[in-house]
């Protein structure tokens, strides 16, 4: 399915993601090399064992960014023009290797562009759950969205 255009959307529109994915320890690894991060909490077992989570966590920016990805298919694919900013993200509970997580939408705020004749910002609300449906990650996303051709 192809993204929706700015005027496709309306506030209060839920999306229930289809899509979902198993984090596994080499996405945790390889992302936290790829962005220079040695925490020792994301990638250090022995360490992370005598932690009060008992194991690594995922990299918290890794799971917001699989968060939104998960989103795109269904709201953003193709109409996006960029993204203004993330607020109010949060991470209620720590991700796992091994947890499956799934993302649900929720359209807040609706505003034609004033500076972008034909385009328009939209804020969006993703929410990211594990498997047994716990919050595990939230955010307010601003997207400057394309108006139909």
């Amino acid at each position: 399915m192809a993204g929706l255009y700015f005027e496709e959307f309306a506030v209060g529109m839920r999306f229930r993601h289809e899509v979902r994915r198993t984090v596994l320890e080499m996405d945790n690894m390889l992302f936290s090399s790829l962005t220079f991060n040695p925490a020792p909490l994301h990638i250090d077992h022995a360490y992370a064992a005598g932690t009060e989570f008992g194991r690594p966590l995922i990299n918290s920016l890794f799971t917001l960014g699989l968060v939104i990805g998960l989103s795109v298919q269904d709201t953003t694919f193709g109409t996006t023009v960029a993204n203004l900013g993330m607020t109010e993200t949060s991470f209620p509970r720590p991700v796992f290797a091994g947890d499956t997580i799934r993302a649900e939408t929720v359209v807040t705020e609706l505003r034609p562009s004033k500076s972008r004749p034909g385009q328009g910002i939209v804020t969006f609300e993703h929410l990211g759950l594990n498997q047994r449906d716990e919050l595990i990650c939230r955010t307010l996303r601003g997207a400057l969205m394309l108006s139909r051709p």
